[in-house]
Order: C-alpha cells, then structure tokens, then sequence
C-alpha cells in the first residue's frame, strides 16, 4: 500500500520558519520525482518545489527561492521542506506528491501519480 504522509504545517508568523517532512512507504523512490505543491482557498494547487530522487537535482518556483529547501533523507524514505522568511501569501494546505518516471520538476498537479493528504501552513502578518 502507498503512503505519503505529511506533517510539520502549523501557524507561524511572518518571517518565521517551519520544515514540512513526507514519508513515502510502498514506493521504490529511485525511479520518482517528489514534489511538495500547495493550495489556498480558491485557487489551483500549485508546485512549490521538486526533487530527483536518483540525483539530488531540485526545483523551486520563483515566489519561494532563496527562501524554501527541498531535501531528501534515502534512508528513511523521506523528503522534506524547510520554509524560511515566511510570508503570509505562502499560506495553504501544502501536499506532498510522487511521479514515477519523474524529475520533481513537471509543474502540473495532474502528472503526479500518488498524493499525501496534505498539511495546513498558516502565516500571520
């Protein structure tokens, strides 16, 4: 059975910092790209960041370099988001999601294979 499990969201003021963690069980990572996407009320889920599980390469949308880290942990199956300099815009429910086949780069939601079920971000200014 395949889990992606998130957790680390909670409520956090501007600036602060928070590091979101996805266990993935039931997949064999080598041949995905991890992704961490997010959704606020009203709008698209979109990309956030991506990861090469064979390789290490990463990806960032614009509005969160310099500022978020995507790393993968291969011992124990685990990708995380460490979120610095958080602004109240980078609230939303943040899901962590698998491509099989992948690079962690493709910025469409509907390219990945198999989902978390998402944990809530809030930021307060």
């Amino acid at each position: 059975q395949v889990q992606l499990v998130e957790s680390g969201g909670g409520l956090v003021q501007a600036g602060g910092s928070l590091r979101l963690s996805c266990a993935v069980s039931g997949l064999t990572l080598r041949n995905y790209g991890l992704a961490w996407f997010r959704q606020a009320p009203g709008k698209e889920r979109e990309f956030v960041a991506g990861i090469t599980w064979s390789d290490g390469s990463t990806y960032y949308t614009d509005s969160v370099t310099g500022r978020f880290t995507i790393s993968k942990d291969n011992a124990k199956n685990a990708v995380y988001l460490q979120m610095n300099s958080l602004r109240p815009e980078d609230t939303g429910v943040y899901y962590c999601a698998a491509d099989r086949y992948g690079l962690g780069r493709t910025r469409s939601a509907y390219e990945y294979d198999y989902w978390g079920q998402g944990t809530q971000v809030t930021v307060s200014s």
